[in-house]
């Protein structure tokens, strides 16, 4: 029971890495709210994770979501030792054909949503927590068709250095977890056909050192490890798991 006595609270908690973080976070003891979009998948991440868990729908692009999540957080737990902010937007599309919507709609979601994410955590978060910015190996790679995607990510993990610098006084430790293929439900919301699907996964293994894909609670296991005791001097550091990928 690693983070028994802790508080976290996972964006974009109600499907795949980010459900998979909650519920190991749940099974290692830790109190858990969650924020999510989608009414249907969020109904189903609470009924998986159990009536002591805090589940809301809300955006992390709007700040009165985000600051009210906390808010309440803090108000059933007593505060807040433990941020995820997971919440993200994948939308592959050739460079020439991204247009403001799409850039301003991931933009908001994967690089301010997070920013905020941490600014409306901070009032209550206890000395001694653990902010865990979810980036991606993308952000290193040149990959076609994940221009704003990429630039995004990349942001999050120059966002993670930062914050673990301006942080450090009040006692709170800042590290970026990255993912790298994980079988997770985002190629179904692609719209990809079965076929499509396996044509890109055995692209992808050629590439990956491991030669499979990761499983989402192969992430949650990284991301118990940064919100337990265990990472209490590890800050500003990316933790990729990717199977190699992106690292040899």
């Amino acid at each position: 029971m690693r983070l028994e006595g802790k508080v976290a609270v996972v964006t974009g908690g109600n499907s795949g890495i980010g459900l998979a973080i909650a519920r190991a976070y749940r099974e290692e003891g830790a109190d858990v709210a969650i924020l999510g979009r989608d009414p249907e998948s969020l109904a189903v991440a609470a009924s998986d994770l159990g009536p002591e868990a805090l589940a809301r729908r809300g955006d992390v692009g709007r700040i009165d979501d985000l600051v009210r999540l906390f808010a309440e957080t803090a108000e059933r737990f007593g505060g807040v030792d433990v941020v995820v902010a997971c919440a993200g937007l994948y939308e592959p599309t050739p460079f020439e054909e991204v247009g403001e919507e799409e850039f301003d709609r991931t933009c908001d979601v994967n690089f301010r949503g997070t920013f905020f994410t941490v600014q409306a955590a901070l009032p209550h978060i206890r000395e001694g927590g653990s902010v865990i910015l979810v980036t991606s190996t993308a952000n290193t790679a040149g990959v076609p068709g994940l221009s704003v995607y990429a630039a995004t990510k990349a942001a999050v993990r120059s966002l993670a250095r930062t914050l673990a610098v301006e942080l450090q006084p009040r006692g709170v430790r800042v590290n970026a977890l990255s993912p790298g293929m994980i079988d997770t439900p985002i190629f179904d919301r692609l719209g990809m056909s079965a076929e499509d699907r396996s044509r890109l996964e055995n692209a992808m293994v050629g590439q990956i050192p491991l030669g499979r894909f990761g499983r989402p609670a192969e992430v949650a296991a990284a991301a118990v490890f940064l919100a337990s005791d265990g990472s209490s001097y590890v800050t500003g550091a990316e933790i990729p798991v990717s199977g190699g990928l992106g690292q040899v």
